[in-house]
């Protein structure tokens, strides 16, 4: 290491360069001997799946969410913090503080060859030119968990043929309970693991709830074998991810909410979320999805509310499982020195089940071996195991108020991302929001600077790609820390933005030759309803070129130009 990342640890290059000396300042800053010795936080993130940017209470949503509330009131908020728009990409961001491409994974868990060699952006599992803040601090001290769903290696495969080369116990984690796979029954998930093994769920099992109880176990169990070492937490959980999941008396407590419709529903949170302060009091409303009815033309309405209901049962029992592990911080004295992150990995999912499905997270059976009906089927009310489902593209519109486009688009709706922060230690915040614009990316950086810990240039022999995010830390203390000012960059499945201030160029992929450039000021239009590239072909021409440059760098192709 260079004599500036001695002196500073817990930093990276890039954050050195764009910190400076300010980076002293910071009141949980590394002292100049690299001493770790005063008390660091415990680090908690944790993560929705297929959550849209107002679903939450906190956020605007009807949803009760009151631990998640809570969480908010006593800490604080960013309105504009960004995921990657898919489940696997967002993780692979995530957990190694890089672009996906970067770390191996530019697209899903599918490795991809040009002229018969493999990409190495395309790998479809993590690469070991990456880190992940597990390796990362567990190399400073910390015990690190994980409790909920890994999805950034592949799961297929049975007994000594499956490669855990990349599961969590070999990339840093001392303890895992959860899912390898992406997605699955909720009473009976495909690849449900505890450290390397197969975990038998049993007839009463609840993934969203037995995630809350692993990490709370976990964390009392660190506590016990090593109570001076603080602990890193990451609990992903596969809520509210197809399918329609969830216990009858869960569902209930939303019987009749939903009959509103969609239309009434998004005017009512676009409402609150302009009184709430989560957009400005001029932020406009994206149109319904134009292949969508009005609500008094849908057919099958008690069907279409049905599906709702049980989407925001979802997210309430996952609520009530973040809950179990703040009881836990409370009972053990850690809630104090705790930061607490929670976000969600894209926008809601405008998927609509089919019966033609067939994957590994696609069960046949229930665990007691009855057939699992699989599909959005109107004759059929969702929640139970023996059915599969989807919310679909109407009530994915409602969780993306007021944005447009779903999961896997880079527009606001696929990648604008809540996110709370709640540390009574190290935020002087309390229920306020910041407007400091945030990344997936920062994230291990954040982890990095908190726990004073030094990023490698080297891990087991392989060369590190360094860090491209920065720390929040400064956002965290009230301060107006420098951000990204070289811009913040997309692409997924052809689908293409950079955000650089308030300028963003975004693209929708459909076929090649239509995916033109649009253009936005996120200052004055955050729904993106007035497309400015044709008034400013000079500021296209800047951002798409900044675009192209980032996409080499990374390892970006063009999309299915890969042999077939």
């Amino acid at each position: 290491m260079g004599a500036m990342q001695q002196a500073i640890p817990c930093l990276s290059r890039r954050d050195l360069l764009r910190m400076g000396a300010a980076a002293a300042a910071l009141p949980w800053a590394c002292s100049p001997s690299g001493d770790t010795s005063a008390k660091r936080p415990n680090i908690i993130v944790t993560m929705a799946d297929d959550m849209g940017f107002s679903d939450i209470g906190c956020y605007g949503g009807e949803i009760n969410t009151p631990v998640i509330d809570r969480l908010a009131a006593q800490g604080l908020r960013f309105r504009s913090f960004y995921n990657y728009a898919r489940c696997c990409p967002t993780r692979a961001s995530l957990v190694t503080g890089l672009y996906p491409h970067q770390a191996g994974v530019g697209h899903m868990m599918s490795e991809y060859r040009k002229d018969g060699a493999p990409i190495p952006s395309y790998m479809g599992n993590l690469n070991k030119s990456c880190v992940t803040i597990a390796e990362v601090l567990g190399e400073a001290g910390y015990t690190t968990l994980m409790s909920g769903k890994w999805h950034v290696t592949p799961a297929e495969g049975s007994g000594a043929k499956v490669d855990r080369s990349n599961w969590p116990m070999q990339r840093g984690f001392d303890k895992f309970f959860g899912t390898i796979h992406g997605a699955g029954s909720f009473y009976d998930p495909a690849s449900l693991s505890r450290g390397n093994e197969p975990e038998d769920p049993g007839p009463d099992f609840y993934y969203t709830t037995a995630i809350g109880e692993s990490a709370s176990q976990f964390i009392g169990e660190a506590l016990d074998e090593n109570p001076d070492a603080p602990f890193f937490l990451y609990m992903p959980f596969t809520s509210p991810h197809w399918p329609l999941h969830a216990p009858e008396e869960a569902i209930a407590k939303y019987e009749g909410r939903y009959d509103v419709g969609w239309d009434k529903l998004r005017e009512e949170r676009l409402e609150r979320m302009r009184s709430m302060g989560v957009l400005d009091e001029s932020a406009g409303m994206s149109e319904r999805d134009p292949s969508q009815v009005p609500w008094e033309d849908a057919p099958n309405k008690e069907w279409q509310a049905r599906r709702m209901e049980v989407y925001a049962a979802q997210i309430e029992l996952m609520d009530e499982a973040i809950g179990t592990v703040v009881d836990t911080l409370k009972e053990r004295g850690q809630l104090e020195n705790t930061l607490i992150l929670f976000l969600a990995d894209n926008g809601g999912c405008a998927e609509e089940a089919r019966d033609t499905w067939k994957a590994l997270h696609i069960p046949t059976r229930t665990y007691a071996g009855e057939p699992v009906a699989v599909g959005n089927d109107p004759s059929v009310m969702p929640g139970a195991e023996e059915n599969y489902q989807s919310y679909g593209i109407p009530w994915a519109n409602v969780s993306n108020t007021p944005f447009r486009y779903y999961k896997h688009w880079v527009h606001e709706g696929g990648i604008s991302s809540p996110l709370v922060a709640h540390w009574p230690q190290g935020i002087t915040a309390r229920g306020e929001w910041t407007d400091h614009v945030g990344h997936l990316i920062d994230i291990m950086a954040t982890c990095v600077d908190l726990a004073k810990a030094p990023y490698p240039e080297t891990y087991n022999g392989n060369e590190i790609t360094p860090l491209e995010g920065t720390s929040l830390a400064p956002a965290l203390q009230g301060e107006d820390p420098e951000g990204h000012p070289e811009g913040l960059y997309w692409e997924h499945e052809g689908n293409r933005a950079v955000r650089v201030g308030d300028w963003k160029l975004v693209s929708k992929y459909s076929k090649p030759e239509e995916g033109r450039w649009e253009l936005y000021d996120l200052g004055k239009d955050r729904s993106e309803l007035s497309d400015l590239a044709a008034a400013m072909p000079d500021k296209v021409a800047e951002m798409s070129a900044m675009w192209q440059e980032w996409a080499d760098r990374v390892g970006v192709i063009e999309w299915r130009s890969w042999d077939r």
